[in-house]
């Protein structure tokens, strides 16, 4: 990671191109390890390419990730199928909640550290 980012502050610094004594300065000044293969690796791989387009390509493909948050497709649905979603989701809500007290009673009262 560390190599990636000195390759992007290369690249915001103005030079489009940078070689790896380049990198290995710029993780020098602030006292990180540079390790030549991944350096040599990292070059490999970006050799001829815009970083702009690799960058571009890289957030359409998180975008299609899901990031979790069963919330937000709750929200979404009830937001496209209009006011007949919202109550259902409420009811889904409140089983839930129902389920978590149930599963509290098991414990009989007391605890096991008493």
């Amino acid at each position: 990671m560390k190599v990636v980012a000195a390759y992007l502050l290369a690249v915001l610094g103005g030079n489009a191109s940078p070689s790896a004594k380049d990198l290995k300065s710029i993780l020098a000044s602030v006292g990180a390890e540079a390790e030549s293969d991944r350096i040599e690796l990292l070059l490999k791989e970006l050799k001829g390419k815009d970083i702009t387009e690799i960058i571009a390509s890289g957030r359409e493909k998180l975008a299609s990730v899901p990031s979790g948050g069963g919330g937000v497709a709750v929200a979404a649905s009830a937001a496209v199928g209009g006011g007949a979603a919202a109550p259902a989701a409420a009811e889904q809500k409140k089983e839930e909640k129902v389920e978590e007290k149930e599963e509290s009673d098991d414990d009989m009262g007391f605890s096991l550290f008493d």
